[in-house]
């Protein structure tokens, strides 16, 4: 099993503990150093003001975040947890995730989803009611693109007749494109699409607000797993997609997330990602969030990259 940890980038009502860059720096190498696999960070470019009012957040634009992540560290895996392409001109989108993967020495893995905002998609002059079209179409432009060679392909507003994108990325043939969300619809994205599958715990009543079915128990996420090799069959694919899940139980809750772990790794998931910070706890600590991935780490023998257990 290999694990993820939320750099907390949402946490902009303390700056100064979580979003300069030394701190960026600081939290991903130490990430690194305890053997965490990798890092991840959201993306809300413009939420609106009633939704933040309800317990919504805000956090740092993720390519530019994760940019400061990968400069401090050299095998930490980058995560977009996710990335709302629709909200974005696919090309555009191309040419920023292939430089960030460049630059990082091919560490980027693309987490993306359709999004869920109305009125974030309506602030960003994007189309919400179409946003899965546009999701599929991006993922392929993005394929597209980054095979170095001539674009044609177009969209309700913009049109490229034979446009080229370089540098290509340094993983070939992409860097890993991971699809977010319970549904069908997601999962058959991953599917045709992707690379791997990113659902995510939904607790009762929750599923509805995030739009998107509910994952409220290990055992809902293995008759998901189920239909993902239903999903597969039907479309001729051998292998499953790379299944990274947030899990129900959390950080703090040690024997409970240990036992819940060793369930999901018997499913066949892959990555699990974890939060060490909520952003309604407004006393939390960079010192504290430091010790939180001691913690992860101690309670499932994480060691340093190549260390030997002793």
């Amino acid at each position: 099993m290999k694990f993820l940890v939320a750099l907390p980038t949402d946490h902009v009502d303390k700056p100064g503990e979580f979003l300069t860059a030394a701190a960026v720096a600081e939290m991903a190498s130490h990430a690194e150093e305890r053997g965490i696999d990798g890092v991840f960070v959201t993306d809300h470019p413009a939420p609106d003001d009633r939704w933040l009012a309800g317990g919504g957040h805000h956090a740092l634009e993720p390519t530019v975040a994760l940019s400061f992540a990968a400069a401090a560290t050299t095998t930490l895996r980058i995560v977009t947890n996710i990335y709302v392409l629709a909200y974005r001109n696919p090309l555009l989108a191309a040419k920023t995730l292939a430089s960030l993967d460049v630059l990082s020495g091919g560490r980027l893995t693309v987490g993306v989803a359709a999004g869920y905002l109305r009125s974030e998609f309506k602030a960003l002059g994007a189309e919400f009611e179409h946003r899965n079209e546009a999701l599929d179409e991006g993922l392929r432009v993005l394929t597209a693109a980054w095979t170095g060679e001539s674009v044609v392909a177009g969209g309700e507003t913009w049109s490229a007749r034979g446009n080229t994108i370089l540098p290509r990325p340094t993983q070939r043939p992409r860097p890993p494109l991971w699809c977010g969300g319970n549904s069908k619809t997601a999962m058959r994205r991953a599917v045709e699409l992707g690379d791997g599958w990113l659902p995510f715990g939904t607790p009762v009543g929750l599923s509805g607000a995030v739009r998107t079915a509910e994952i409220s128990s290990v055992a809902d996420l293995a008759r998901r797993i189920e239909m993902l090799d239903q999903l597969c069959e039907a479309h001729g694919r051998a292998e499953r997609p790379t299944i990274c899940f947030s899990p129900l139980s959390a950080w703090d809750e040690p024997e409970r997330l240990v036992d819940e772990v060793g369930e999901l790794e018997a499913l066949g998931v892959d990555w699990v990602s974890v939060t060490l910070s909520s952003i309604h706890d407004r006393d939390v600590t960079r010192e504290q969030w430091l010790a939180a991935v001691d913690t992860l780490a101690d309670n499932f023998g994480l060691l340093l990259p190549g260390a030997d257990d002793e």
